[in-house]
């Protein structure tokens, strides 16, 4: 069924596996995330312009913007101060969730260090020399774990850091023009007025601290002091807790290779034990995927009847293990309901982030055993088992043990598994891209400077249930490769490119004359999946890798990126932390911040001159990769390229 065919028929997604399951909860009565949104309207107007505040007992308080109702809240808070500390908080949310996943890796990748657990192991040893040649840290002479220490205490006090000194990490990974544009804005600041605003972070914790502080009743009122600690706070996750996420992982788990996967509903086998993995954090799903392939799970399952354990991925969980592990992907964000309304789930297996606690209710009506594992993440009705690092291999067994026990109370007369599978060239790490180009960013860069490739877009994000599932994604991926724009990215969007056939080779037809060559001579897709959405930090060391190369600043590079079905508090910080990386970053839906118009202005023009980098907003995919396209161009011939 074409994409068209599958607007006209539901709106609520284009994707058809989605379309078919989507049927059956219509049938069948089951709720979803699509019949829930229906039930909220019409919503708070004052919501979705960010002009309400219950911060203190005296609110709520709702600012008309439009003049109609009262203009300030009972304390005297304004409409730009009530904006401003929504969208701070939401930042310092966004920031610690991925922030907080690197604290437990580098945690982890320390107790591997001092032989304290031994469920894990030092994978890419390549990758731990590069990260500490990085960090200054000495190797010559010294073991592994000896390295690999240093690198965890490195990261480690990354978090707690109380000096004034900005992160270890931003510092040594930031390009140097970036880091040396916002230490002057810093000082330009101060002796404009007279006050401290930072943009440089010094703790990962500090700064999401700080925003606590800042917005508790009666402190900080000031827009721009506001929207920069906001900034501050985005890019110690960016730069930081993202960061060391990402280069951690990569140690302890193996960096990923370039591999070809099986992306949609269909990788469900109506023969075997289906246990998917969903959320984010890759310690316990890649042990699951591992423990999956022992004799003892694969004689349990034929035990019960079944053909095997074949584990596959939901949401950024999907993306860790089907980049490692070549796991095959359910689908996004918006799947993880209509995968268990297969009927042939036995397990879903959640970690945290982006889960929607209808599941446990959704599970109930079916076999599938819905499985909760972190105590950040505790959702009623879930059977909960307490994931634990040290405990890895036995709690993984576990897991899939509960899921064989399900499989044969399967009801074989309710399974349904739509038979749409898409495959996806992915595994496409800043390592495996400048391997393709030969060893350095160069050829990348005479590519664009010639013109062969305009530049690149980077596409991150979720699913929004008031966008049409995967529709902008598709689109707006598909625009902007056919004007010879390289696009890369993470999160759901990968997964809706995936599902899309957009990462297989056959996609390079509807690339542009010069992308296309490019592609079809590296044997590559025209649009690159670089991981989960912690994994936006790969974006970055590339961006940066481009920019050191060239002597520039990132805000110079005919780079750009997009956000077009955000939904989390996760997608304001990334999304931050690209502006304050040098990056215009369009996004969609509409950012509840319209009700601010000091805001709106500081954060979509102010921001241009400041940091090279702003937001812009745009519902129409085409729409949007025109102004992609001439963002691009404009930043060309200020290059004189």
């Amino acid at each position: 069924m074409s994409d068209e065919a599958c607007k006209r028929e539901d709106r609520r997604s284009v994707d058809p596996a989605a379309v078919e399951m989507l049927r059956i909860a219509d049938r069948e009565g089951y709720a979803t995330i699509w019949e829930r949104y229906e039930k909220q309207q019409p919503q708070c107007s004052y919501g979705q312009l960010g002009t309400c505040c219950r911060i203190c007992s005296m609110g709520p308080c709702r600012i008309d913007p439009f003049g109609e109702g009262p203009s300030h809240g009972v304390c005297g808070a304004t409409a730009d101060t009530i904006v401003a500390r929504n969208l701070a908080r939401m930042a310092a949310v966004g920031s610690s969730s991925h922030s907080d996943h690197g604290r437990k890796v580098a945690q982890l990748l320390k107790a591997v260090a001092d032989g304290s657990n031994t469920d894990y192991r030092i994978t890419d040893g390549e990758k731990l020399l590069a990260v500490a040649a990085r960090l200054d840290i000495a190797t010559d002479g010294r073991s592994l774990p000896e390295i690999a220490a240093d690198v965890a205490a490195v990261a480690i006090n990354c978090f707690g850091n109380q000096d004034e000194e900005p992160l270890v990490f931003l510092e040594k990974y930031m390009p140097k023009k970036r880091f040396e544009r916002l230490k002057g804005l810093e000082e330009s600041l101060y002796q404009a007025t007279g006050a401290k605003i930072g943009f440089l972070p010094r703790g990962i914790d500090r700064e999401a601290v700080d925003i606590l502080h800042r917005t508790h009743f009666g402190c900080d009122h000031d827009p721009l002091s506001l929207v920069a600690q906001s900034v501050r706070c985005s890019l110690s996750d960016g730069w930081g807790g993202s960061m060391i996420a990402t280069e951690l992982q990569d140690i302890l788990l193996g960096t990923p290779t370039i591999k070809a996967v099986k992306a949609n509903l269909g990788v469900l086998e109506e023969e075997s034990v289906n246990v998917v993995v969903h959320g984010h954090e890759p310690i316990l799903s890649a042990k699951i995927v591992e423990m999956a392939q022992s004799p003892e799970c694969r004689q349990a399952a034929e035990a019960v009847g079944a053909r095997r354990v074949n584990v596959v991925g939901l949401c950024c969980t999907g993306n860790e293990v089907l980049l490692r592990q070549g796991v095959g992907m359910a689908g996004n964000e918006s799947h993880s309901e209509l995968a268990i309304m297969t009927g042939a789930v036995d397990a879903m297996v959640v970690d945290v982030q982006c889960i929607y606690p209808a599941l446990a209710d959704l599970s109930s009506c079916f076999h599938t055993r819905f499985i909760t594992t972190s105590e950040q993440a505790k959702i009623p009705g879930a059977l909960h088992i307490q994931f634990d690092e040290h405990h890895a291999d036995a709690i993984s067994s576990r897991i899939i043990k509960t899921a064989i026990d399900a499989f044969p109370n399967r009801n074989k007369g309710r399974v349904y598994i739509p038979q749409h599978t898409a495959t996806a060239v992915v595994g496409f790490t800043v390592e495996e891209i400048l391997k393709a180009l030969g060893g350095t960013p160069q050829p990348l860069v005479d590519l664009i400077v010639n013109g062969t490739i305009k530049g690149i877009a980077g596409i991150v994000g979720c699913n929004n249930v008031k966008v049409q599932q995967d529709y902008f994604h598709r689109v707006l991926t598909t625009e902007l490769i056919k004007r010879d724009i390289l696009v890369i990215g993470t999160g759901c969007w990968a997964v809706a490119a995936a599902k899309a056939g957009l990462m297989d080779l056959p996609a390079q037809e509807l690339a542009g004359p010069g992308l296309q060559a490019v592609c079809k001579k590296l044997d590559i897709p025209p649009v690159l999946h670089m991981g989960s959405c912690v994994d936006c930090s790969r974006m970055l060391n590339l961006a940066g890798a481009i920019a050191d190369h060239l002597g520039v600043d990132i805000s110079d590079l005919p780079l750009v990126g997009s956000a077009p079905e955000w939904t989390t508090e996760k997608a304001v910080a990334i999304g931050a932390y690209f502006v304050g990386s040098g990056i215009p970053v369009h996004l969609w839906p509409l950012p509840p911040i319209l009700g601010g118009p000091a805001v709106t202005r500081i954060l979509t023009q102010d921001a241009k001159d400041v940091l090279g980098g702003w937001f812009f907003v745009e519902e129409d995919p085409v729409a949007t990769a025109a102004q992609m396209e001439a963002i691009i161009m404009e930043r060309r011939a200020a290059l004189g390229i």
